[in-house]
């Protein structure tokens, strides 16, 4: 298995799959109905157009060149006419009325699709990935309204529209059928051109809306910081100058699809002024019936409507398309890799695979462990053995892959080669698994809420006797001394409310107070002053003593002291 058969390629988020792209409809139910109910109402739009034009060069060649004049005599044809022209009607307010709802429902079942995508992503792909999945979820994909209500009604048309007006002009004028041949090819060159022109300007749009987005959400953020340094005004220049950027990127992005819209007007205005001189010439000179050219004059502006409306449409549903684009790389992964993952944990031994935990303090074993990165292996064959009763050091450079190590170890990423085993038995990232697990990351994660729930999460009883040892070993006890509800005291999203120290030392609390028998920490004493973390390590020393499997990814030399076991972590440079 390597990391190759889960990583989309270079440049696939850029790929273009043709103007309908068909994961659209794999992704979305919703999309496939509206599909066949816009192809449906278009077939029955060209249908009546095509009736229409004929009842209208029928009546009026006939009130032109013959005696009959009263309504009475085009009964018949009048009726029909009337009935095309309700048909129509009916169809476009059929088609008008479902399609922003139909819409509305793709983009929230893309919008799932992505977030139960996302929610599968391993951490170290997920972190880069980020800002790109907020933008797709909460703005980006709302452009696809344009694409679905606009663009591909319009493309539908084209294809059945355009070639039957040719086949009914031809019918009746060959002339004017050549000339609209010969002329309708320059629509589709210009907006070629066009296209050409703008390549990139719907990308560029949703990177400064993305670039924006995550900054702002930063700077929100951040500003609890800022305003207690009293640089809370330090970043209001860099906001308008990213907000000056999304403006210039938007607002070219709606020139081009102005201009574009003019040109292809234009065009069309020439192609049809080209075919009515023609038919006027020939019907002064009595070259050709009436009723014909009345009919060619009708269906003429109708062979050129759907493709300049594709043309118009194109740029506007182009933010759309774009945001579309990385919503189905993301896609693209999730069943990928969950694949990968069903296949290798099928493919070690079946008959050892149990529901019950597999780890209760026993032994973890890495063997020739590796996980393939964008530049080579990082780790790169890591041997270890971690023991109950011992704390294990994995230290090593940075971006050797130690934090990946433990990674892997919960089952978060693949490994491209090597085993770990607890006990001997493969590890499998599934809740028995996480349930005997306290992980402490670098960047922990805090739940909003009441404070009580952060250390639910850990398995940790709010009410136990030896929590307030913890919170004294890791100096939690003095930030609960300032809350005037301890446990019940309610902190925002990514634990806003609390200073990045007081964070880190609740997660630190909540790690070590947890009672389950393995405990993994990714530089714990990070933003502790020397004598917390002096406690914090005696603590783990208690742990180790429990006979718990201590893991520690660290720098600092008072880890390393404290080790029974140091591991270096190293990775390989692909060539």
């Amino acid at each position: 298995m390597t990391a190759a058969a889960v990583t989309v390629p270079a440049g696939a988020e850029k790929r273009r799959r043709g103007p309908i792209d068909p994961r659209l409809w794999r992704y979305s139910a919703s999309a496939r109905g509206y599909l066949v109910l816009t192809v449906l109402t278009s077939l029955v739009d060209v249908v009546m157009v095509v009736v229409s034009a004929l009842m209208i060069g029928t009546v009026l060649a006939g009130v032109i060149t013959t005696d009959a004049r009263n309504l009475g005599d085009w009964r018949t044809e009048l009726t029909v006419l009337a009935g095309a022209v309700a048909v129509r009607a009916v169809a476009t307010w059929l088609h008008s009325r479902y399609a922003h709802r139909s819409a509305s429902r793709v983009i929230a079942e893309l919008e799932s699709e992505v977030l139960d995508a996302a929610a599968t992503l391993p951490p170290r792909e997920l972190d880069p990935r980020r800002d790109e999945i907020a933008t797709v979820l909460t703005r980006g994909l709302d452009g696809l309204r344009d694409y679905l209500t606009g663009y591909l009604p319009a493309l539908v048309l084209a294809v059945v529209l355009t070639p039957v007006t040719i086949v009914v002009i031809a019918l009746h004028d060959l002339t004017s059928a050549i000339i609209i041949v010969v002329t309708l090819p320059l629509i589709p060159i210009f907006m070629i051109l066009i296209g050409l022109l703008t390549k990139g300007k719907a990308d560029r749009t949703l990177d400064a809306m993305t670039t924006l987005s995550s900054q702002l959400l930063d700077l929100v953020a951040g500003l609890p910081t800022l305003r207690a340094l009293g640089r809370e005004q330090g970043p209001a220049e860099r906001v308008r100058e990213l907000g000056e950027d999304h403006r210039r990127t938007t607002m070219s992005a709606l020139r081009v699809a102005f201009l574009s819209g003019t040109v292809l007007e234009f065009l069309a205005t020439l192609s049809v002024a080209l075919v009515a001189v023609t038919i006027g010439m020939r019907l002064v000179y009595g070259g050709m019936p009436l009723e014909a050219g009345i009919i060619a004059l009708i269906l003429a502006p109708e062979a050129y409507f759907p493709l300049r409306t594709v043309g118009a449409k194109f740029h506007a549903a182009e933010n759309g398309t774009a945001a579309a684009e990385r919503a189905f790389a993301i896609l693209a992964v999730a069943p990928q890799r969950r694949t990968v993952t069903e296949h290798a944990s099928s493919a070690t031994n079946p008959d050892e695979r149990r529901d019950e935990p597999v780890a209760g303090g026993h032994e973890i074993v890495f063997r020739g462990v590796g996980v393939a990165g964008r530049d080579g292996c990082a780790p790169h064959r890591l041997d270890a053995v971690c023991r109950p009763g011992e704390i294990t050091v994995l230290t090593g450079e940075n971006g050797s892959g130690k934090s990946t190590a433990l990674l892997a170890l919960l089952g978060l990423t693949d490994l491209s080669e090597g085993t770990i085993t607890v006990d001997g038995r493969p590890v499998t990232g599934d809740e028995s698994w996480w349930g005997e697990v306290a992980w402490l990351p670098q960047h922990p994660v805090l739940l909003p809420g009441p404070l009580a729930d952060n250390l639910r999460l850990t398995g940790v009883d709010p009410e136990s006797p030896a929590l307030d040892r913890v919170c004294a070993a890791t100096g939690f006890d003095t930030v609960l001394a300032e809350l005037p509800n301890r446990w019940d005291t309610v902190v925002g999203a990514g634990g806003t409310g609390l200073s990045l120290g007081q964070r880190q030392r609740l997660a630190l609390t909540r790690t070590l107070a947890s009672p389950r028998p393995v405990l993994l920490l990714d530089e714990p004493t990070a933003h502790l002053d020397p004598e917390t973390e002096a406690t914090v390590l005696d603590g783990l020393r208690a742990r180790a003593r429990e006979g718990r499997t201590v893991v520690v990814v660290a720098h600092r030399p008072s880890l390393l002291a404290i080790a029974d076991r140091i591991v270096e972590v190293h990775r390989e440079v692909a060539s």
